[in-house]
C-alpha cells in the first residue's frame, strides 16, 4: 500500500530581522546544505557561487514576506538541537535554500526559458579566479560520486538526515514543503548510500573555506580578442547603417545587394535563359556545349526554372551540394544557357551551362521541399566534340543516366572487363537521355566496368562515369597522338586497367589515356610482360595523376585476368603527357622457379638503365632485369638520348 502524501506542517510566521540574524549565525551551514544538494553538473567553482547565491537570496525572500505576527507559541524542539537551529526563522531560511537547490536540477519550463535557480548568479561574482573547496580523501571522493548519481530529492533527503540530523518524518515534511512530489521515494533512494553522515562535515564539502586558482588564461585571452573584434564589427556596421542611402552615400563603388543588382536579376530570370534551337548545332562554328540544343519536357516550367536558378544563386541548408575540385560554386555570371529541363526517373532535373561550368539541379518530381534538392557543379571549360559528348543527367541507386550530345547518332554499352564481348545497344529517348546503366563505385569488388560508346558517324568514343557530371573519355596510344580505344590489343589492355580507375574518381578528370610504352621478355622463360603508363588529365589543367603499371602474362582468358600491378604513381606531374612523353618504372618480380628479380622498363627515349641501392646492375637499352632477394629495394636511373639522367616515376 502506497503511503499517503506528506502534508507540510504549518510553519510559524517568520520575522525578517530574526531570519537575517539566523542567516548570519548559520551562514556556513546553509551554504554547505545548498552546495551538497545542487546538481553536480556545473563545475565546483560554479557550485560554490551558486550555493552562496541561494543562501543570500533566501534572506531577500524572507524580507519580502514581511514582519511576523507574534503568536506567543514557540515551536517544538528536537532533543540535542539548539533553539536557534530548531526555530522557525532558521527552518524558513533552510527551506528556501533547499527549494532553490532542488529547482536548479529541474528541467526548464520552456526549451528557451530556464528557471531562475538555473541561471548564473548575479551576486556573488568573481572575476579572474576559480574558487573551490579543499580536497578531501578517498572516502569524501566516493561519497561525492554516490551523491552525483542520485536524483535531487534523494540527495536532499540524505543531506537533511546527515547534516541536519532530521528524523525521516521531518525529512518528508521538509521535502514536501520544498515541492518534492514523492518524499517517500526520495528517502528510499537515499537509503542506498552506504556512507557515514560525518563525512558531510568534511572540508571537501565546505564552500566557505576555499582555495583559489587562476582560470584558463589562454582561453580568456582568446575570448577577450573575440569580444573586441565583435565590438569593433558592431561599431562599423552601426556606422554604415547610419549613413544616408544605406551605405557610403552617393558614388558608392560597391554593387547593390544581389536581389537589386541588374545582372544578378537577369541571372535569376527564367525568361532571360539562353535557349538554343534544336538544329543550331548543325551550323554552329563550335562543336561543344554551346551548340547543345535546349531539351526536355519541362523547359516551359517557369516555376521549376526559377527554383533551380534561385538555389544555384543562394543554396540553403537543405541542399546537397557537390563540385569537382577547384570548381567555383558561386552564382551564375549572367543568364546561363539552358541545356535540359525535364523529368528523369524520380526527379525533376535542370542542366545549365555558363561557359565555365555545367550545373545540375535536381528535386523530387512533386517539388516537396522536405525531401531537399541536389546541386552539382562540374568544370568543363575548353570542351570540344570529343569531350562534350555526354553529361550525367541522373544518378540514383547506383545507376546512371546520360544526356548525349545532339551529334551522337548511336550509343552502346561495353563492359571493359569483357573485351571479347560485343557492345550492346543503349536505348535513348528522343531527347537523348539513355536508359539507366550501372554506375562505377569508388570501392568494392571490380567484376564489371561499364563504358558508354558514343558514335557520331566519324569516330567511336568510349566514356565512363567517374562520379562527376562529365564522364571521362578513354583513349590509348602515345601521349603525342592519343586515339580512341580500338582493336583487340587495346581493349585487352584496358580490361586490366579499368579496375585502377577508382584511384582517379571524383578528381575532375577529363580524359584517361593508357599507353603501352614497353614490352619486356621475362627471365627464365616467363613470357612477355607489358609496361603501361596511365595518365588522367583534369579539366582544370592541374592535378593530373599518373600510374605506371606492370601487366604480367596470365594464362586466364581475357576478361578474367588480374589488374595490372601499380609500379609507380605521381600527381601533378608532366610524365606520360605531351610535354614529357616518357616513363620509367620498376617492380620486384618473382619467377615461377621462386627466384626474385628487379625488372625495369623505360620508354623509347632511354638508351640505358641502372639500379643502385639494395640491388645493383645496369643494361644498355631500355629494359633491365637484375637478380634480387625478397624485400630488396632499388633506386632506378636512366640515361636519355641527349645524355641527361632521369629517375623513375614517383
Amino acid at each position: 500500500m502506497r503511503p499517503l502524501p506528506e502534508v507540510p506542517s504549518a510553519a510559524a510566521p517568520v520575522d525578517a530581522e530574526q531570519a537575517e540574524a539566523s542567516l548570519v549565525e548559520h551562514y556556513p551551514r546553509l551554504v554547505r546544505l545548498g552546495y551538497l544538494v545542487l546538481p553536480p553538473s556545473p563545475s565546483r567553482s560554479r557550485r560554490v557561487l551558486a550555493a552562496h547565491a541561494l543562501a543570500q537570496r533566501s534572506l531577500q525572500a524572507a524580507r519580502r514576506s514581511g514582519p511576523a505576527r507574534d503568536t506567543g507559541l514557540p515551536l517544538p524542539r528536537r532533543p540535542g538541537r539548539t533553539a536557534a537551529a530548531a526555530g522557525p526563522d532558521y527552518a524558513s531560511v533552510r527551506r528556501r535554500v533547499l527549494r532553490g537547490a532542488l529547482a536548479a536540477g529541474l528541467p526548464p519550463r520552456r526549451r528557451w526559458w530556464p528557471r531562475r535557480a538555473q541561471l548564473p548568479p548575479v551576486l556573488p561574482l568573481v572575476w579572474g579566479l576559480r574558487l573551490f573547496p579543499h580536497s578531501g580523501g578517498a572516502d569524501e571522493l566516493a561519497l561525492e560520486q554516490r551523491l552525483s548519481a542520485l536524483r535531487g530529492p534523494a540527495r536532499a533527503a540524505f543531506v537533511l538526515r546527515g547534516l541536519e540530523s532530521l528524523a525521516d518524518g521531518e525529512v518528508r515534511r521538509e521535502l514536501a514543503a520544498a515541492g518534492v512530489a514523492d518524499p517517500h521515494a526520495a528517502l528510499r533512494e537515499a537509503d542506498g548510500v552506504a556512507a557515514p553522515y560525518a563525512l558531510l562535515a568534511s572540508p571537501e564539502f565546505d564552500p566557505c573555506s576555499l582555495q583559489a586558482r587562476p582560470p584558463d588564461l589562454p582561453r580568456r585571452r582568446r575570448y577577450a580578442r573575440a569580444a573586441l573584434a565583435a565590438v569593433a564589427a558592431a561599431a562599423v556596421c552601426g556606422t554604415l547603417l547610419g549613413l544616408p542611402g544605406g551605405g557610403w552615400g552617393r558614388g558608392d563603388p560597391a554593387a547593390p545587394p544581389y536581389a537589386r543588382n541588374p545582372a544578378a536579376e537577369q541571372a535569376l530570370d527564367p525568361g532571360a535563359l539562353r535557349v538554343v534551337p534544336a538544329t543550331f548545332w548543325r551550323r554552329s562554328a563550335r562543336t561543344d556545349f554551346t551548340a547543345w540544343p535546349t531539351r526536355g519536357d519541362r523547359t516551359e516550367d517557369v516555376r521549376l526554372l526559377r527554383r533551380a536558378l534561385t538555389v544555384w544563386a543562394r543554396p540553403g541548408g537543405g541542399v546537397r551540394t557537390s563540385a569537382t575540385p577547384r570548381t567555383p560554386v558561386g552564382p551564375p555570371m549572367g543568364a546561363p544557357q539552358l541545356l535540359y529541363a525535364g523529368e528523369v526517373g524520380a526527379s525533376a532535373v535542370v542542366l545549365f551551362y555558363d561557359g565555365l561550368r555545367v550545373v545540375r539541379y535536381a528535386e523530387p518530381r512533386n517539388a516537396d521541399p522536405s525531401e531537399g534538392a541536389a546541386l552539382d557543379f562540374a568544370r568543363v571549360d575548353g570542351a570540344d566534340a570529343a569531350s562534350a559528348g555526354a553529361l550525367v543527367v541522373d544518378r540514383a541507386a547506383g545507376r546512371v543516366r546520360y544526356l548525349t550530345a545532339p551529334w551522337v547518332r548511336k550509343a552502346s554499352l561495353r563492359d571493359l572487363l569483357a573485351p571479347d564481348r560485343a557492345p550492346r545497344p543503349l536505348h535513348r529517348t528522343p531527347d537523348g537521355v539513355t536508359d539507366a546503366v550501372a554506375g562505377t563505385g569508388p570501392t568494392g569488388g571490380c567484376r564489371s566496368w561499364d563504358a558508354v560508346g558514343l558514335s557520331d558517324g566519324t569516330a567511336d568514343r568510349l566514356v565512363t562515369d567517374l562520379g562527376e557530371l562529365a564522364p571521362a573519355r578513354l583513349t590509348s596510344g602515345p601521349p603525342a597522338e592519343p586515339h580512341d580505344v580500338a582493336g583487340r590489343s587495346e581493349l585487352e589492355s584496358w580490361a586490366r586497367t579499368a579496375c585502377l580507375l577508382p584511384s582517379v574518381r571524383s578528381h575532375g578528370v577529363r580524359s584517361v589515356n593508357s599507353w603501352t610504352y614497353a614490352t619486356q621478355p621475362l627471365p627464365e622463360g616467363g613470357g612477355s610482360a607489358r609496361w603501361l603508363c596511365t595518365r588522367a588529365e583534369t579539366w582544370r589543367g592541374t592535378g593530373s595523376r599518373v600510374l605506371a603499371q606492370f601487366q604480367a602474362p596470365s594464362a586466364r582468358p581475357p576478361g578474367s585476368r588480374p589488374p595490372g600491378a601499380v609500379a609507380a604513381r605521381s600527381e601533378d606531374s608532366p610524365a606520360c603527357g605531351k610535354r614529357t612523353p616518357r616513363a620509367l618504372a620498376g617492380v620486384l618480380w618473382k619467377s615461377r622457379g621462386g627466384r626474385w628479380y628487379v625488372l625495369a622498363a623505360g620508354s623509347e627515349q632511354f638508351t640505358s638503365l641502372s639500379a643502385s641501392g639494395g640491388v645493383t646492375g645496369s643494361a644498355r637499352g631500355r629494359l633491365l632485369a637484375v637478380p634480387a632477394g625478397a624485400g630488396d629495394r632499388a633506386r632506378l636511373n636512366g640515361r636519355l638520348r641527349d645524355g641527361s639522367r632521369v629517375g623513375a616515376l614517383r
